[in-house]
């Protein structure tokens, strides 16, 4: 199935899907967890009954069996929640009462047989429908057999029918190019596009609407807003700097992914993986943005690893809402109480993403960004003058070299640690195997207040200041060696655990066997 067809899908289905009965692991069992679990629970239980899972509900206290399937009025756990039981106090027992729309969905659950709780509700053993694989089904029949135009319509006329409503008489033309111009572009009709589509009466008219609207750019640009909501897109770093970052690039590949009709398994193997693939293109590679639009600390004084750590759990998360549809991020710091989630799996996910280049502070070895230099425009008399500006910088550095080779002598460990990371990154390299920008940061840092090297350090900055960079992207790149990944305990990760190799949770399909080389 391509990307377009998963977006279009709700546009059709939107009718036809049935008022769902009360299910267990949705809607009762979180009522339970938030207001009778405190008494009722795993390590206290008052009166003598467990309110934490369906089975030991079912089993009853002291009283007798609270639940009544079938007949809500005759259930003691109504009875009680409602305060209409002769010798029981109203429970929550001196907590606020619950909502009548809460209380409403544990009637409507008891009345429909107080059934739909797993077998076991150990995490991982789950059979919720939403970890079922589809399968398909026959479309049923209906009364009207001349009204469906397609199989979905089948479903749609099954419900009019069982509710007994007729279906709506066909909209008009007008109405009907709005609705489709709204929903594929985002954008209402010109017009000349209404007169076009009222005066175009051959067969198949509504079908050209489709398919031209399916084939403007704009199509791309409006389904791509949902998408990259999910992905946190944005163009700046986040945190209290908020400073901007380059990562659009990243952008018009979801527009372009769309308008292209990328098939979905495409679209999600490229984003989570696309530099991993064989022979990986700069358009693969740059799908990979998807996880690097992570916030980004650039303050000062900070924890590098803790924010590098922050980001790897965000795209851990992420993963699980925008792919799995599930909210892993509880189990980072336990057991998922209502997904089958345990922690251990959600830090062998988490190990699978630890393996990038980038640090807290958001910069990244080159592996880490990919430049688009062919996007530049010519600069051909700024590069000529800024690359005389460096050479005279550089040589006159060359003639200091001994000062520096002196200070680094007269180092004290506590100087080195209070030195910045880019010169202690630089402080044990040869002086003629460093860098010029290694050599500017350390003279800089001994011999700030010489008037030769300020003129000419400010001369090399005014013209990099001028200077256009390359268009560029952040994407991912994996370590030549994996780090090693933990269970954080409490989700603390300060606080490491046992270790964790990359694996999916118990409740998906194992994944396929690989080579360990």
């Amino acid at each position: 199935m391509t990307v377009r067809a998963l977006l279009l899908l709700p546009l059709t289905l939107s009718a036809a899907v049935p008022v769902a009965p009360v299910d267990y692991v949705r809607d009762v069992k979180p009522l339970l967890t938030q207001h009778c679990t405190r008494c009722h629970g795993e390590s206290k239980h008052e009166g003598g009954l467990r309110a934490d899972t369906a089975a030991f509900l079912d089993e009853g206290g002291d009283s007798g069996p609270v639940l009544a399937p079938g007949n809500s009025a005759k259930s003691l756990l109504v009875q009680v929640i409602t305060n209409k039981h002769p010798d029981i106090p109203r429970m929550p027992y001196k907590k606020p009462p619950l909502e009548e729309a809460q209380i409403a969905v544990l009637k409507a659950w008891i009345d429909q047989g107080a059934g739909g709780a797993p077998a076991d509700e150990v995490p991982g053993k789950y059979t919720h429908w939403s970890f079922v694989p589809p399968v398909r089904v026959a479309p049923p029949t209906v009364k009207r057999a001349d009204w469906p135009r397609n199989p979905v319509d089948h479903f749609i006329l099954a419900r009019l029918e069982a509710e007994k409503i007729a279906p709506a008489a066909e909209a008009d033309r007008i109405t009907l190019l709005r609705r489709l111009s709204l929903d594929l572009l985002g954008l209402p009709p010109s017009p000349t596009e209404v007169d076009a589509f009222r005066q175009d009466r051959g067969p198949g008219a509504y079908e050209r609407v489709v398919d031209r609207l399916l084939a403007s750019p704009h199509y791309g640009e409006r389904w791509a807003r949902p998408w990259l909501d999910v992905a946190r897109y944005a163009d700046s770093n986040g945190y209290s700097i908020d400073a901007p970052r380059q990562i659009w690039k990243y952008r018009d590949w979801v527009v372009a992914a769309l308008n292209r009709d990328l098939p979905f398994d495409q679209f999600a193997i490229e984003q989570l993986a696309g530099d991993l693939l064989p022979n990986a293109t700069r358009e693969q590679k740059t799908a990979t943005g998807f996880n690097r639009n992570t916030q980004i600390n650039q303050e000062g004084g900070i924890d590098p690893e803790q924010f590098r750590v922050e980001a790897v759990l965000d795209r851990v998360n992420t993963f699980g809402t925008a792919f799995l549809g599930l909210t892993i991020g509880c189990a980072q710091c336990h057991d998922h109480k209502f997904d089958p989630i345990q922690q251990r799996e959600y830090y062998q996910l988490f190990a699978f993403f630890n393996n990038t280049v980038e640090d807290g502070h958001g910069k990244s070895t080159p592996g880490g960004l990919l430049e688009f230099r062919e996007e530049l425009e010519p600069q051909d008399a700024l590069q000529a003058e800024l690359a005389e500006a460096r050479d005279d910088l550089e040589r006159y550095l060359d003639t200091r070299g001994s000062d520096v080779a002196a200070w680094r002598l007269a180092l004290t460990p506590e100087s080195r640690g209070e030195l910045k990371p880019s010169a202690r990154e630089a402080i044990d390299i040869p002086w003629d195997r460093q860098t010029l920008a290694q050599k500017r940061v350390l003279y800089s840092t001994v011999r700030a207040a010489d008037p030769e090297f300020k003129t000419r350090e400010t001369k090399v900055t005014r013209l990099e200041r001028r200077e256009r960079k390359p268009v560029s992207t952040l994407i991912m790149a994996e370590l030549p060696a994996p780090r090693e990944s933990v269970v954080f305990i409490k989700g603390d990760f300060t606080r490491p655990g046992e270790k964790v190799t990359p694996g999916t949770p118990a409740i998906l399909p194992p994944l396929a066997a690989q080579n360990p080389t």
